[in-house]
């Protein structure tokens, strides 16, 4: 198993904990809501990295053959998660906006609007992958997901 499954499991459980120990647990505030079901959007479409890193690093071919069949049926999903992911993080950065204001001296918000940032860079890339597949998209699109992926995680820490 690669070891992106234990970076995706660590996450979410850091997103748990986080949620579970906010002040208005278990009536959440609507900005932690849709920051969670964004997060979760991105996770499951971040995971389909963690198959095909499994599926380099496996040695039985049943096994590649199960997991490249298991990504291919999600990969119909994959763009609209993605874009599912950012309407849920866009609404989360309205609704925090709305209810805190913004200032430039919250680190939390400048990690959350670097995220954001990204990760409209990110599903713009994917849809362009639609129009133009090129091996220099592809890989900006990973690197923008290793990215949000580091980014999301020092801004569930803060």
């Amino acid at each position: 198993m690669s070891y992106w499954f234990y970076f995706n499991f660590i996450l979410f459980c850091l997103l748990l904990w986080k949620v579970a120990s906010h002040f208005s647990f278990p009536l959440l505030k609507i900005h932690i809501i849709f920051g969670a079901i964004g997060f979760l959007f991105f996770l499951y479409n971040w995971t389909r990295n963690a198959v095909f890193s499994t599926i380099r690093q496996a040695k039985d071919r049943q096994i590649k053959i199960k997991l490249a069949n298991l990504s291919r049926k999600a990969m119909p999903y994959h763009r609209w998660t993605g874009t599912l992911a950012l309407v849920f993080i866009l609404l989360h950065g309205i609704a925090v906006w709305n209810t805190f204001g913004f200032t430039w001296q919250n680190g939390k918000m400048m990690f959350g609007l670097l995220a954001l940032l990204n990760l409209i860079a990110m599903v713009a890339t994917g849809w362009l992958r639609l129009v133009k597949p090129s091996g220099k998209m592809r890989r900006l699109h990973l690197r923008l997901g290793i990215l949000l992926f580091f980014l999301i995680g020092i801004h569930l820490l803060l």
